[in-house]
């Protein structure tokens, strides 16, 4: 159906112009719509926050790695909802979080976290559920996790059972999800298997937590996990915080017991790859660009760095440096056939992008993105049909028929932050219109602002 002639008022240009006064936030806070006309062209420059996937790491290694008198500074924490739900929750358990000028400063009274029982609530911040879950489960304690509606319908029961093999008590709602409550007396083995097709997280989770329980220990994965630089991302991290991990590629994990976290002085959150995605596809629209990311380069731990290779084989001009990303685009996108289970969540900017492209795009081995945020394979399918698109939705794939016009369409984001920000790239050729854009503030509450920067109306 086409967009209500009815307009939202002040317009998109007229409130991103009041965001430099300070009201960007509540307005986006407040829109049940927001309106993006077609933007003629996409050119500029972005500081990118921080990565979410690197804070919430950061956050509770240096939460494990410092003692009294000796803290580490986060340097470039991104200030957005999941990031800001640990931040919470890690005084509760004895450790002092203080912002300063130059970043979140963290100190703790570990080794062993106290109090041994509470309740936690993670609203929908998967990469502190996790992880939380697993850490206060290698210690002794009694602990209910939970989140809102979003979360507890998000399976975590491969986790659970991996839990439940090494002595602890865990017990879940129907289906395996949140509420989790845990009865523990610390993990009683030092050998546990875990599924990894689900989520990379429940990997990541048993990894960090593995020095707590002061033991050797070794995690077995039972499949060919997903969104393994995720995995590469949390080995590399422990690293950084003094954990060794050694590894038969992704089948087999050992953790040695003689190890314990140590912070560094100070650590820097680099730039949100997966938020790099949406600028850099603008970017690479035929005719579009430059369009650079700074924060984020050829040095970067994030998987979704490699997103910049599939723009070139699609036709666009990609540079990098060691600080920043930058992307022209060509005449034409090249439409491609891409296993896309390394980037999940980049997967769902090329989707969007795709509508652009010169034929049929194929994007296969995705079928994790149904247990995130929402259900996102059927809702980029929904989403992109409004648009005048074919596309055709396989248990693990997306095939898509671009239209010969990009429609006017209203957008529904299920609450899921990157539904809104993978179709803000449909502006480029038509007005859209981008349901409850709040959502944006689980990764990148300025999203929106930094969008109207590059747009060149």
């Amino acid at each position: 159906m086409p967009v209500s002639s009815r307009s939202v008022e002040p317009s998109f240009a007229e409130r991103m112009a009041e965001a430099s006064n300070g009201l960007y936030s509540a307005y986006v806070d407040h829109c049940d719509v927001l309106r993006i006309p077609r933007i003629a062209h996409f050119a500029g420059e972005i500081d990118l926050p921080g990565s979410k996937s690197i804070a919430n790491r950061a956050l509770l290694l240096a939460a494990l790695g410092t003692r009294p008198g000796h803290p580490c500074l986060l340097r470039r924490l991104p200030d957005s909802d999941d990031v800001n739900v640990l931040r919470r929750i890690l005084p509760e358990l004895g450790v002092r979080v203080e912002a300063t000028e130059n970043g979140v400063r963290i100190e703790s009274d570990h080794p062993r976290l106290s109090p041994a029982e509470g309740e936690f609530y993670v609203e929908n911040a998967g990469t502190a559920m996790r992880p939380l879950l697993a850490a206060l489960s290698a210690l002794k304690g009694n602990y209910l996790i939970y989140g809102n509606d979003q979360m507890n319908r998000r399976p975590i029961g491969d986790l659970a059972r991996s839990l439940e093999s090494l002595g602890v008590e865990v017990e879940t709602a129907e289906g395996g999800c949140p509420p989790v409550r845990i009865r523990s007396q610390g993990w009683q083995k030092g050998e546990a298997h875990i599924a990894g097709k689900t989520s990379s997280q429940f990997v990541s989770a048993m990894l960090m937590a593995a020095p707590l329980a002061e033991r050797d220990f070794q995690l077995i994965l039972q499949d060919d996990p997903v969104s393994k630089p995720y995995i590469d991302l949390t080995v590399s991290m422990m690293s950084d915080f003094g954990v060794r991990v050694e590894r038969d590629g992704y089948r087999r994990f050992n953790v040695p017991g003689d190890q314990q976290y140590e912070a560094p002085e100070s650590y820097e959150i680099e730039g949100d790859a997966s938020a790099a995605t949406y600028f850099l596809s603008l970017g690479a629209l035929p005719g579009q660009g430059p369009v650079r990311v700074r924060g984020l380069g050829r040095r970067s731990v994030q998987g979704d760095r490699d997103y910049a290779e599939v723009l070139q084989q699609m036709g666009a001009s990609v540079e990098i440096s060691e600080h920043w990303m930058e992307c022209r685009g060509a005449n034409t996108l090249r439409a491609l056939d891409l296993d896309m289970n390394a980037m999940p969540d980049a997967a769902m900017t090329l989707a969007t992008l795709n509508l652009f492209a010169d034929g049929v795009s194929r994007i296969r081995n995705i079928g994790n993105l149904r247990v995130k945020e929402s259900e996102r394979i059927a809702g980029l399918r929904q989403e992109m049909e409004k648009t005048g698109a074919k596309v055709e939705e396989g248990p693990d794939y997306l095939v898509i028929h671009p239209p010969s016009a990009i429609r006017e369409a209203r957008i529904e984001t299920y609450r899921d932050h990157r539904m809104a920000m993978a179709f803000s790239l449909l502006s480029a050729a038509s007005i859209v219109e981008i349901e409850d854009p709040g959502c944006v503030k689980k990764t990148y509450p300025d999203y929106f602002l930094d969008f109207a920067r590059i747009a060149k109306s």
